[in-house]
């Protein structure tokens, strides 16, 4: 039994320890703050008990002294508990008082550092707490003391005489005071302060000042602000990312949206996730591969359920496929089925059915067969035009799409249409997030398709489509958002 007091840093995910990750990963209970994003929990065991410890004003889940009791309760009980709190446990985390409790009980623990705010948000504000020639040193205090001590241990008048950086965590309420008290103390009014709000997530903002101006610039919680010369740097980094700022829908099956959520954040974007559909797998045999002149792929879904989820004949690998010719709708396709070892013979030019049924080459003899691994439910294009074209087509089905349950605090989100744009990736996701999130919101927010069926799909649906990837990829995509959404260069 073992209870860890885990620092999940600042707010972006990210910056999570290997170590957090790891503990997080395997245990039973997690006690956890208002974190800011709910990725770090989905990093938890399915099964885990997940209890909610956060303070807000005027909201508290649970008090200290029962944050304190449900540690020891369930570390007692032979549980593997991980305490996940921002920023790091040790610093203004009251991680020492949950330690007291758990040593006092005979309780084992371990600390697990994590990123500071007092350092993690300056740094994605583009602003070094130290600099050579500005600050050899930095001091961090809280603005929020325990109101139930009878006297105050901050003395505002004697950091102003330090010199150095001052940060200043939980002190936005008081500002405006505490940079009287710093003028008081000798420093200037024309000190340069930033306050990153929601430092190193999304929505992060910096609101830049000077002493004299600060207490009137409206700086909100929760704010890191930074007192000193190091705040007149703006090496802005993330708040300069093209799409910074924005929100984006991806409505991708859960299973697919990494690789597009990844992309997107890189780039700025705040992602909200709202699977429209789930893949689930069908029960296939692979038939004799030796009988067939061309097998034909039509997805990414379609090339790994081959390899991985049907019952095949002893031996299915890269080798069964010795002698036949192997087709895919396009890049992502093929590279999918280059990780089972398959070499692709014939990609088109464009990724749709009718590109790819307008390159195929005319079958050697009449009855030439084709093997068409493909979704349930899908377009006959391909089928009924090969057939034309005097091939024998067997549609093989490796896989279905069905409706998902939507997460209700993300469908609400949605349906107020607080984000900027939904991506569609397959005509299945526009239907099926048609179908979630109700009457369009008024206005509509903007639809970027991956492709012209999509599209269509989309426009048939009463959805305005402001912008479609040339390139029918998740790469294509993303270029496709950053070109609606993204900034015109100056």
């Amino acid at each position: 039994m073992t209870v860890y007091l885990v620092g999940a840093g600042p707010g972006d995910p990210g910056l999570l320890t290997r170590r957090g990750a790891e503990l997080l990963a395997r245990a039973d209970v997690v006690v956890h703050d208002r974190l800011g994003t709910a990725d770090l929990l989905d990093l938890a065991r399915p099964d885990a008990e997940m209890v909610s410890a956060g303070k807000a004003p005027g909201q508290v889940d649970l008090t200290q002294d029962e944050i304190n009791a449900v540690l020891v309760d369930r570390g007692r009980a032979g549980l593997e508990v991980v305490r996940l709190k921002g920023g790091d446990p040790f610093v203004f985390g009251r991680g020492g008082e949950e330690a007291e409790a758990l040593a006092a009980a005979g309780v084992p623990f371990e600390v697990v550092p994590g990123i500071t705010s007092a350092i993690g948000a300056p740094a994605y504000a583009g602003i070094p707490v130290t600099h050579r020639g500005r600050s050899t040193h930095f001091t961090v205090v809280t603005g929020n003391e325990d109101p139930a001590k009878a006297t105050t241990d901050v003395d505002w008048e004697a950091l102003a005489r330090t010199g150095g950086t001052l940060v200043i965590l939980m002190g936005a309420a008081r500002i405006g005071g505490i940079a009287d008290r710093l003028m008081a103390g000798g420093l200037a009014p024309d000190t340069p302060v930033a306050a990153v709000r929601d430092g190193t997530r999304p929505d992060q903002r910096t609101v830049r000042a000077t002493l004299a101006t600060i207490g009137a610039a409206g700086v909100r919680a929760p704010a890191a602000i930074v007192v000193g010369a190091v705040a007149a740097l703006d090496l802005t980094w993330f708040e300069s990312r093209p799409l910074f700022g924005r929100t984006v829908v991806v409505t991708r099956a859960r299973e697919q949206v990494s690789e597009l959520r990844t992309r997107l954040e890189r780039l700025g974007a705040g992602v909200l996730e709202l699977p429209a559909i789930a893949i689930k797998p069908v029960p296939f045999t692979v038939p004799p591969l030796a009988d067939y002149a061309w097998v034909v792929f039509t997805s990414v879904n379609g090339a790994h359920a081959f390899f991985t989820q049907g019952l095949a004949p002893a031996g299915l690998d890269a080798r069964a496929l010795g002698g036949v010719r192997v087709a895919a709708i396009g890049p992502g396709t093929a590279a999918a089925a280059a990780e089972h070892g398959i070499t692709i013979d014939l990609v088109p030019g464009r990724f749709v059915a009718e590109a790819l049924l307008d390159a195929f080459p005319d079958p050697d003899r009449a009855g030439e067969r084709v093997l068409l691994a493909r979704a349930e439910q899908a377009r006959d294009v391909l089928p009924e035009g090969l057939g034309a074209r005097g091939y024998a087509v067997d549609v093989l089905p490796v896989y279905r799409t069905v409706t998902t349950a939507p997460d209700p605090g993300v469908l609400e989100q949605v349906r107020a249409g607080r984000f900027d744009a939904v991506t569609f990736t397959s005509s299945s996701t526009v239907r099926n997030f048609t179908d979630q999130v109700g009457p369009l919101p008024d206005p509509a927010p903007a639809v970027v398709s991956i492709g012209p069926v999509t599209s269509a799909t989309a426009r048939d649906l009463g959805w305005t489509v402001a912008a479609e990837a040339s390139e029918h990829t998740i790469d294509g995509l993303v270029d496709a958002v950053c070109a609606l959404l993204a900034p015109s260069p100056r």
